[in-house]
């Protein structure tokens, strides 16, 4: 895909949706970490019930240690692998605590030491707590990615070094987030609906879905 037409994508994205955001619901970097963590095999809509009943007792490390690990689990119980996360935000708490006077890191190389913190979930925390340009790479901007040929690869990381290479610096804060919507919303797994897609024309993607255009009937 050439420059041009990558350009074109994001423009119409941005117009489409000039100020983007994650669906998860936080209000501190915090916050913003702990559901992150939450979200894996999981859907943003099932994180937010659980951190609606979580944040308002427990949005500090200290309070969610004071919380306990039984307690913790009460509360994200209706997540899935709801016990291993448990188990990870109760020792990245720890961390955040002992190591870093209860804030969360804005370098990559600290997130990543996290339980439950791998380079998504650290690009996910860089670039919407704190406006990193980076791009975190799940399934969605996987899927969007390869199918529009905006920037190809043949695994996660791949994807990850075409997008930041090949996304101009004025869309690069918001890549993440419209790629992410436009996967989950209108270019889906199992049938993309291009025929309400706003870059269906400059997507190249070759088995496209629109609408059969009806057939007129032949005046008499």
């Amino acid at each position: 895909m050439n420059p041009a037409k990558r350009r074109a994508i994001y423009e119409r994205l941005r117009a489409a949706n000039p100020h983007p955001t994650t669906e998860l619901r936080y209000t501190t970097p915090f916050e913003l970490l702990v559901a992150v963590v939450l979200s894996a095999q999981a859907t943003d809509v099932g994180v937010n019930k659980a951190t609606a009943r979580l944040f308002p007792v427990a949005n500090t490390p200290q309070k969610i240690l004071d919380l306990g690990l039984e307690g913790l689990r009460e509360h994200i119980k209706t997540i899935g692998l709801f016990n291993a996360k448990a188990k990870n935000v109760i020792a990245l708490c720890e961390i955040l605590l002992r190591e870093h006077g209860g804030e969360v890191p804005r370098d990559r190389e600290s997130l990543e030491k996290l339980p439950g913190v791998g380079r998504k979930t650290a690009n996910v925390v860089l670039n919407t707590a704190f406006g990193e340009h980076t791009i975190a790479v799940d399934t969605h901007i996987f899927r969007v990615a390869n199918r529009t040929g905006l920037a190809p690869g043949s695994n996660v990381r791949q994807v990850e070094d075409r997008l930041v290479k090949f996304t101009a610096d004025e869309f690069a804060r918001d890549a993440h987030h419209w790629l992410i919507l436009h996967g989950r919303y209108i270019c889906k797994a199992r049938k993309p609906e291009c025929g309400r897609c706003g870059i269906v024309d400059l997507c190249e993607y070759k088995h496209k879905t629109l609408p059969e255009a009806p057939v007129r009937s032949a005046r008499k």
